[in-house]
């Protein structure tokens, strides 16, 4: 079995992830870091979240980084504020060690522009973005891409998804006169990506995809409860009655469907809160920060607002609806069960749904099994 050392990770950074608990690579860390560390290549990485990207680039990407120089070096974009920040602390934290400081900034929408403003006059190294804010910061003349090296468009179908592609275009198209190398990672491969690959990207750009199959946390017990439309609400009651002293997240489809459940559930006692893409920033920020100091028992959120959620020590995942998409089983399951633990991701469906628990079960290699609340 590889290690980080035998994956060419200098002891600084070995002994920062060690603090992390980073014992041995994950299959996308093994099979990435080595390409990334050794070779200046676009590359390719398929995987969805929870793998542990963020070290297969991240970690790469600071050794590159040469700190006697005081230019922008590398660019990370990615689709959320949450994410944003927490790739910011992981590439942090991961230097923890380090004799030569590498300087991170974060830029995104929802603070003030002013402060990430004067908080790229240091000296900075990397720049963590989202890819609206980055461009309104380039055009206004505050950010200098010009001696970037490396960009990294982590989850990139989500931003395209979200409205992004534009922004992409053009800030590829910016940093395409430097000595560019663009590294992909992607839940999944949609036109709108080939296309990017197409334009911006080496056609020979090593790829590494992991196993759908593999995804899924082993950790994570999957069950289904067959209710009715006029039900599912008292059956989540119930639930939750069973499992006061426990944590854990709601997802619903919709953010009118999510401020509806979580107004029933206060309604009917229970600490809880909505997240949803209407909220403003600074509720948003609040409501987080109320789920992670444990002043909030429970959070009722749609799929992208909870992107970028890492919250140890929740026991469940309760599936108002079941997402549209594969990855999103996948990406709302894998808040529970965190750092070795066990969690329970249980899915309250109509009797006609039936068959979408199957699909799940053949597409994910996981297995279900149907409860009663």
């Amino acid at each position: 079995m590889s290690t980080f050392s035998t994956l060419g990770i200098q002891k600084d950074y070995i002994k920062a992830i060690k603090e992390l608990g980073f014992s041995t690579p994950s299959e996308i860390q093994e099979k990435t870091i080595p390409i990334l560390l050794q070779s200046k290549t676009d590359f390719i990485g398929l995987a969805q979240t929870g793998t542990g990207k963020t070290a297969a680039f991240g970690l790469p990407v600071l050794h590159h980084i040469d700190t006697n120089s005081d230019h922008i070096q590398a660019l990370i974009l990615s689709p959320t504020r949450e994410l944003v920040q927490q790739i910011k602390k992981q590439l942090f934290k991961f230097t923890k060690y380090n004799e030569n400081q590498v300087f991170v900034e974060a830029v995104f929408g929802g603070e003030k522009i002013d402060r990430q403003m004067n908080n790229l006059k240091r000296t900075t190294h990397i720049v963590v973005a989202t890819p609206g804010r980055l461009i309104d910061l380039i055009e206004r003349g505050n950010v200098d891409i010009s001696h970037v090296k490396t960009v990294i468009l982590d989850e990139a179908d989500e931003m395209l998804s979200m409205g992004f592609k534009q922004d992409l275009n053009r800030i590829l198209k910016f940093t395409s006169k430097t000595d560019r190398k663009t590294w992909l990672f992607s839940a999944t491969m949609p036109e709108e990506i080939k296309k990017i690959v197409k334009t911006y990207m080496d056609a020979n750009a090593p790829r590494v995809e992991i196993d759908r199959s593999a995804m899924v946390n082993a950790n994570i017990r999957h069950h289904f409860a067959k209710t009715t439309i006029k039900e599912k609400t008292h059956d989540i009651v119930s639930f939750l009655e069973k499992r006061q002293d426990q944590r854990g997240i709601i997802f619903c489809r919709t953010k009118a469907g999510a401020q509806n459940l979580a107004s029933h559930l206060i309604e009917e006692g229970f600490s809880t809160a909505a997240l949803e893409g209407d909220m403003q920033q600074k509720e948003r920020d609040k409501v987080m920060r109320a789920f992670k100091k444990e002043n909030l028992q429970y959070l009722v959120s749609t799929d992208v607002s909870a992107r970028g959620i890492d919250v140890s020590g929740l026991e469940f995942v309760i599936h108002h609806q079941l997402p549209e998409q594969l990855e999103y089983y996948t990406h709302r399951s894998g808040r529970t069960a965190r750092a070795g633990k066990t969690g329970v991701s249980i899915a309250f469906i109509l009797p006609s749904e039936l068959d979408k628990i199957h699909q799940l079960q053949k597409d994910l290699n996981i297995k279900f099994s149907e409860v009663t609340v």
